[in-house]
């Protein structure tokens, strides 16, 4: 299943990450979506084998993907080798964590338990000028959010 998802070539992949027209920030609830093949991993599938799009990946949504390898019991090596053929990892940058605090403070005027991983990843968002793809209940209100 897993490997029914990768380009088929790697003119396809090249060409995801240079002539995109529209960049994606995908969280780990993305990723997990894509992987088990549900109707919103299907969404997420049209725009990660879309041509035209950009994917990225916050390094921080390695660990939590890692996570729920673990408590699956999938390999994860296979699923951070997709992850890596797929999108653009972006490491944080000590601009993403002061911006952090601004994004929680802000976000927790609406609702309490906006936590920092969130921020981190809106954050992350603002900085790359992309959309953020997830289904976390917590981005709903977040400009650029596109919600599962």
């Amino acid at each position: 299943m897993l490997r029914e998802r990768l380009p088929t070539s790697v003119s396809t992949l090249l060409s995801m990450r240079i002539c995109g027209d529209m960049a994606y920030l995908l969280d780990t609830y993305a990723w997990v979506e894509y992987f088990i093949g549900s109707k919103k991993g299907e969404f997420v599938k049209g725009m990660v084998e879309d041509e035209n799009s950009v994917i990225y990946t916050p390094e921080c949504c390695l660990a939590e993907l890692k996570g729920w390898a673990i408590r699956e019991a999938v390999d994860f090596e296979e699923l951070y080798r997709i992850v890596r053929k797929l999108s653009d990892i972006h490491c944080i940058t000590t601009e993403d964590w002061l911006e952090i605090s601004s994004v929680r403070s802000e976000m927790r005027k609406k609702g309490k338990d906006f936590g920092m991983m969130c921020a981190l990843i809106v954050a992350q968002q603002k900085r790359l000028g992309c959309k953020v793809v997830s289904g976390d209940a917590h981005f709903e209100g977040v400009e650029g959010a596109v919600l599962l």
